[in-house]
């Protein structure tokens, strides 16, 4: 990035002016919260715990083998990531901006991946939070929540081809890989 000095003639001196820019450290404005939904953003926040654990119920009944996956320890921990999922949706909801729930989802596969997490479980939180949101939402709302959603589920299911992701592997392709 170019800067653009001007000096300037003043009385007991010159003084450098440089040419003024928008955001210093990243060149962009910083994120506007009341351009979307500030008001379904707080509702949601509210309501946070009642869609957090509404939408692990929701995920645990579309996925059988969830359950039989995680203790009560584990479920408390997806309960709580959950609630930051909600969190993050919100923050979405109400800057219009889906970016994000992606970006907060990308940051956080590497440690569901360390904690031996497959994506596919948080795609299913986040399809149970899909679920729930019409109860808190308004039909307009519903269309910023569904767009910060799909940004996350893209970026999980973009993480969930990388190596090391908990998943249920096939036993045949895994037999010809490692060959034997």
């Amino acid at each position: 990035m170019r800067c653009i000095v001007r000096a300037v003639r003043r009385t007991g001196g010159w003084h450098a002016r440089l040419a003024s820019v928008s955001h210093p450290s990243l060149g962009r404005p910083p994120t506007d919260m009341t351009a979307g939904f500030p008001d379904a953003a707080a509702r949601m926040r509210t309501a946070r715990s009642r869609i957090a654990a509404r939408g692990l119920e929701v995920a645990l009944a579309n996925d059988a083998g969830m359950g039989e996956r995680y203790d009560e320890l584990g479920l408390r921990r997806l309960l709580r990531d959950t609630e930051l999922l909600v969190e993050r949706i919100a923050l979405s909801v109400a800057a219009d901006d889906p970016s994000l729930a992606g970006d907060y989802a990308n940051w956080t596969s590497i440690l569901y991946r360390r904690r031996k997490i497959p994506m596919d479980d948080l795609v299913g939180l986040l399809e149970g939070i899909r679920g729930v949101l019409p109860s808190v939402l308004g039909q307009g709302e519903l269309v910023a929540a569904g767009a910060a959603i799909d940004a996350a589920v893209e970026a999980y299911r973009w993480s969930r081809r990388l190596a090391g992701d908990a998943r249920k592997k096939n036993a045949l392709l895994q037999f010809i890989y490692k060959g034997g």
